[in-house]
């Protein structure tokens, strides 16, 4: 049994956990970029079991494992398959998370207010996607957020930031509802020696 299988297996009472959609997300995406049961064999090779639709909360372990296998063994279509399902956990959250009339305040406030309160929105549930990590709110110009000790990529080595899924996420939520334009860039990140993994929101092509 390896560390990670030993970490998987771990007490449920004593770990942390992220939402579901860190992987469920990810399984169409796998079965779209290599054919029909290519999921299903990513998590085996992976040792991470499948969650079903209605998976609560998920150790973080099988998040970050599934994440960096992915890293590990497709390089170079990692990046672009992590943020593919991080846009689709950000169109869930909307769809499924974010209730209509929250979304129309949001929508009909001028935007700084609007990004404001949905930055607010993101601190407050930031369990269910930080895990162990600790999320913070580090500038309003522009705005930025930190994952310190982020568990995704924990562990890992890397000259390139790495949280994809992280960054598509947030502008997902963003894009739809304070800045069409908004692109989010992972500035620094633990896989590069940072303390924490900080993102920032910039108009599209700055």
């Amino acid at each position: 049994m390896t560390a990670h299988d030993q970490r998987i297996e771990a007490d449920p009472a004593n770990v942390h956990r992220i939402g579901p959609n860190a992987i469920l997300q990810l399984i169409p995406v796998l079965d779209g970029a290599f054919g029909a049961g290519a999921a299903d064999r990513s998590l085996a090779s992976a040792g991470v079991p499948r969650p079903g639709p209605d998976s609560g909360m998920l150790p973080e372990v099988q998040v970050s494992t599934l994440h960096r296998w992915l890293r590990e063994t497709h390089p170079q279509e990692a990046p672009r398959l992590l943020r593919e399902a991080g846009l689709a956990t950000g169109d869930y959250i909307l769809a499924n998370r974010i209730p209509a009339l929250a979304q129309k305040v949001i929508r009909a406030l001028p935007a700084f207010l609007g990004a404001r309160l949905l930055a607010a929105a993101i601190a407050k549930h930031s369990w269910t996607f930080a895990g162990s990590g600790k999320f913070s709110i580090v500038s309003k110009r522009p705005l930025s957020f930190e994952i310190a000790r982020n568990p995704v990529v924990v562990g890992e080595s890397s000259d390139t930031p790495l949280c994809h899924w992280h960054a598509a996420v947030f502008e997902r939520l963003f894009s739809r509802l304070v800045w069409p334009n908004v692109a989010v860039r992972e500035t620094h990140c633990c896989a590069q020696g940072a303390p924490a993994c900080r993102f920032e929101l910039l108009p599209r092509g700055n």
